[in-house]
């Protein structure tokens, strides 16, 4: 049986986790998500996606079944048996996301990911940390620092001695999508401070401006990293230079609100000789154009079976998933990323 994918979210108070997480539920496209969260309050109970389910009268472990599909849960005692009765349910869940406090840090969740209870079921789609752009550029790591100082006092469970900036870098290191969140004040200071994150994350993580948290679904979610297994390379962030041939083109960073800021398009192409090759060829356009997903099928000559591709950023999964059958003979490839894609290059490079 295939493992329920579940995302972290992580990033301090104000940084707009739980904006992006409402945006995510509100555009979820059929999927039935299960939130893991450390209080229903922080929802904005009002908004319509919670309507008609009287979250204001939950206990701490219930689990809200929401209008739209969605599972809602608060963090009880602990945060294994929340997974375990999750897991347990008639109906599971598509993909589980969880939100946390933003002062505690990803590793341990990503290691209780071990557990044997979780680790056959379940698995760490990929970490999500979010940051205050505008506070982030000015040094401070929050836009609040005494809302999260106050934060901090308040949970007896903290160690009340770290620094904001060594939590900052704890979720950077562990973090396999950086969401550069408050793009819109940050103006033409984007491109130099996503250049800045990429080189003290670690190498493929994705770093993307955002405005209000609007991310497509398909940008956040199907990761498929499987953090749990490499947490070793989690723990630290080696400064990497990039070399000089290797810069991003960021020069085309959206400012619009929400959606528009990320376009998505199909490209048809010639059926494939030689899988490999066709994955590298495809790793090749999507590091030269920035692109953040890449996704679709392609018949392969002389072979029944449909090949499946699936790109994270540069790394491309392939495989044999049916038979093609009646279908046409080809690859049709959707392609994903922030507006401003040059769409002529990337079709007549992947055809």
């Amino acid at each position: 049986m295939a493992k329920i994918p579940a995302t972290i979210v992580t990033g301090f108070l104000g940084a707009g986790k739980t904006t992006l997480i409402r945006h995510l539920l509100q555009n979820a496209d059929g999927r039935r998500i299960a939130l893991i969260i450390n209080e229903f309050g922080d929802l904005g109970v009002d908004g319509g996606i919670l309507k008609g389910c009287g979250i204001e009268s939950c206990t701490d472990d219930d689990v809200v079944e929401l209008s739209n599909g969605c599972i809602c849960c608060t963090v009880a005692d602990d945060f294994i048996p929340t997974m375990e009765a999750l897991l347990a349910r008639d109906t599971p869940p598509d993909h589980i996301v969880i939100e946390t406090s933003g002062l505690a840090l990803p590793q341990p969740l990503v290691r209780a990911f071990n557990w044997p209870g979780l680790k056959t079921k379940v698995t760490v789609d990929g970490v999500v940390t979010v940051l205050d752009g505008p506070a982030v550029a000015a040094g401070t790591f929050a836009s609040d620092t005494d809302a999260v100082d106050a934060q901090r006092a308040a949970d007896d469970g903290l160690d009340h001695e770290t620094p904001l900036s060594e939590l900052y870098a704890d979720q950077v290191a562990c973090a396999d999508m950086i969401v550069v969140n408050k793009s819109d004040l940050l103006g033409d200071g984007t491109p130099a401070l996503v250049d800045r994150l990429r080189s003290e994350s670690r190498d493929g993580v994705q770093v993307v401006p955002a405005t209000m948290g609007a991310l497509p679904a398909d940008v956040l979610l199907g990761r498929g990293q499987g953090a749990e297994d490499d947490l070793s390379a989690r723990h630290e962030v080696h400064h990497h230079h990039h070399d000089d041939d290797d810069h991003h083109d960021d020069h085309h960073h959206a400012h619009e609100h929400g959606h528009d800021a990320f376009e998505s398009f199909v490209v048809d192409a010639p059926e494939v000789t030689e899988p490999a090759d066709f994955a590298a060829k495809v790793s090749g356009v999507i590091r030269d154009h920035d692109i953040l997903r890449l996704k679709g099928f392609a018949s392969v000559a002389g072979k029944p079976m449909r090949l499946t591709l699936q790109a994270v950023g540069p790394r491309v999964d392939h495989y044999f998933d049916r038979p093609i059958g009646d279908d046409p003979r080809g690859a049709r490839l959707v392609v994903i990323g922030q507006a401003g894609l040059d769409r002529a290059a990337i079709t007549a490079a992947l055809q």
